[in-house]
């Protein structure tokens, strides 16, 4: 068996606890010349088309929104609407409880750190400021390789930045995008963490029906990277995914996909 040499962790719903929209968006959706409802449904409905990384910039990404809405705010309000979606994204981020110390409890045994997720240009503007920032090694963003999850090169491209090969790798996540599946593809170990909070977490295109390792936590995940351990991982509950992330992965011919829920959010 490979000793891993890598630890890669999604982000939202994985590192961070299931993300509503709060309160703020009302008000961006307001500053665009919109509603909560209209804005709420073209952002769910754009999330792999915008994660993808198409339109270059977060001012396009927003405009192109705007477009979808049938509103055109000026370009000054655009970038108002910005700087506020920047921030209300970063309010409605919250890290779990256990996420630096189970960042640091990899690295002290000598493995390596990255965050490999699907997202779009707002996260990159203030992940760097947050307390797990120090704690990893790379940030493999989609809106930056121009795929998301499960492409092979979201992975890839984190393997290759942090020098070693996908079998050395333990991919950690809550299911959202068939990571666990791309993750298995290209080679790698990966486990499904099933935290009880991700019933309120919107996801896209889920794992439905993962039947490898479940974590109830990221402590627990962490405890897979030693070698005893690993030969009887850990599983928690039913093999299906957590409420919230147990419907079949929608299947469709264009690049925007009808999210599961609309209660949260990681646009």
């Amino acid at each position: 068996m490979t000793p891993f040499r890598a630890v890669l962790f999604d982000f939202f719903g994985t590192l961070t606890t299931a993300v509503r929209r709060g309160p703020r968006h009302a008000v961006i959706a307001q500053m665009l010349g919109s509603d909560l409802e209209t804005l709420t449904t073209v952002l769910d409905r754009t999330y792999y088309t915008r994660a993808s990384g198409m339109f270059g910039s977060a001012e396009a990404d927003l405009r192109f929104v705007c477009d979808r809405m049938g509103t055109r705010p000026s370009d000054d309000t655009l970038r108002d609407a910005l700087a506020a979606r920047t921030d209300a994204l970063r309010a409605e981020t919250r890290l779990r409880a256990d996420a630096a110390a189970a960042l640091r409890a990899v690295r002290d045994r000598g493995l390596r750190t990255a965050v490999v997720s699907d997202c779009t240009y707002e996260l990159a503007a203030y992940v760097p400021h947050l307390p797990v920032a120090t704690l990893l090694d790379t940030l493999v963003f989609s809106t930056e390789v121009g795929e998301c999850k499960p492409a092979a090169r979201m992975y890839l491209t984190a393997c290759e930045r942090l020098d070693v090969t996908p079998e050395e790798c333990l991919y950690v996540g809550d299911g959202g995008s068939r990571e666990l599946t791309g993750a298995t593809e290209v080679g790698m170990t990966a486990v499904r963490l099933a935290a009880p909070d991700l019933h309120q977490h919107l996801t896209f295109n889920a794992d439905a029906g993962w039947t490898g390792p479940i974590v109830a936590s990221l402590t627990d995940a962490v405890t897979m990277v030693d070698p005893a351990l690993r030969r009887h991982p850990p599983r928690v509950g039913p093999t299906l995914p957590a409420r919230g992330c147990d419907r079949s992965p929608v299947t469709v011919t264009v690049r925007e996909r009808t999210p599961v829920r609309q209660d949260a959010g990681r646009d």
